[in-house]
């Protein structure tokens, strides 16, 4: 499973790389970030991308949010999983990312339990 998390704060990837290090070490996740909404489209638009199971993005990210990330998703990648995840548990901004199309919504800090149950 080929997973892409978007998110600008960088210590991001330490955390998820050590939460899915059993999962990656056995071959079942290959894990790839971007630090930005406009490095999440270049990568999708990579052969790497091709294969690519989830994005989970976070929504409050500065020049482009989760959010515009999503509708750019949903428009050249439909069917793909994308889960929005915020520190911020707004029921607003759940309700918008779930009518722009998400699988789900997570709030900060992650549960990996339940994440990892919803998508492996």
């Amino acid at each position: 499973m080929k997973i892409l998390v978007v998110d600008d704060e960088k210590d991001t990837q330490r955390l998820f790389e050590q939460r899915f290090r059993k999962e990656r070490r056995n071959g079942m996740v290959e894990l790839h970030f971007a630090f930005s909404g406009e490095e999440a489209i270049i990568f999708l638009q990579q052969e790497e991308a091709l294969d690519l199971s989830v994005m989970l993005s976070d929504i409050n990210m500065p020049k482009m949010s989760g959010l515009e990330l999503l509708k750019i998703v949903r428009k050249k990648h439909p069917a793909l999983e994308v889960f929005m995840i915020t520190a911020y548990g707004d029921e607003q901004n759940r309700l918008k990312a779930l009518e722009l199309g998400a699988s789900d919504y997570l709030t900060k800090p992650i549960d990996f339990r339940s994440l990892k149950d919803r998508i492996l």
